[in-house]
């Protein structure tokens, strides 16, 4: 995701935004349009997604969410949902995320309050420090289990999964070029597929993997 630019004024030396608690940010965000995040009391307006970026999140939500709604796993959100963390603090609107049957206890009616068992981010131009360093960081402190980070332009798909020490460690892609997630038991995702233009249908991609 994208952060808003503003007017493009560079603001005057010194300056620091206004700071919101949490319950301010809520009720000012929740049922509106514009989406923002929320970042140590800092309020982060977001801009649309492009195409690309809007197409990718919309195959693979749908993909992971015929999958979960088939096994009765739990949960997806895509797009539009906030996911709170204490370990911050922040407010957060993933691109994909996933919560499983025995943490649904964690959503209240507008947002989740605590962590995601998956995490799917997908890199934009304005996001790479955002999505690379600080989700990263603060996902891994959260004791989010797996995060994926997707970057379209350089085809790349990074797989972070929580040790032993709750350290974030890069899952390997098998040498067929599929990933097998370590949160959604049995699902696995052909590397590729992110890269195809057009992106392949859901009834392709779930026949296309191995029984």
């Amino acid at each position: 995701m994208a952060i808003e630019s503003g007017s493009g004024r560079r603001p005057p030396t010194g300056y620091a935004p206004p700071l919101v608690s949490w319950e301010a940010f809520h009720d000012r965000v929740i049922g509106r349009e514009n989406r923002a995040e929320w970042v140590d009391g800092e309020i982060i307006k977001l801009v649309p997604d492009n195409l690309e970026h809007f197409l990718l999140m919309d195959f693979l939500s749908d993909l992971i969410k015929s999958y979960v709604r088939r096994q009765a796993l739990g949960l997806v959100f895509f797009a539009n949902f906030l996911m709170r963390l204490e370990t911050r603090p922040s407010g957060r609107v993933p691109d994909i995320f996933f919560v499983a049957n025995e943490h649904l206890d964690r959503l209240t009616g507008t947002y989740l309050n605590g962590p995601a068992d998956l995490v799917v981010e997908i890199v934009s131009p304005d996001s790479e420090m955002r999505d690379r360093v600080e989700k990263l960081r603060e996902y891994g402190e959260a004791r989010i289990p797996e995060y994926w980070l997707l970057d379209q332009p350089r085809r790349e798909a990074l797989f972070y999964v929580l040790d032993a020490d709750g350290r974030y460690q890069l899952a390997p892609v098998g040498e067929d070029g599929i990933y097998t997630s370590t949160v959604l038991t049995g699902f696995r995702l052909r590397v590729e597929w992110l890269w195809r233009s057009p992106l392949p249908t859901i009834a392709e991609a779930l026949a296309d993997l191995p029984a």
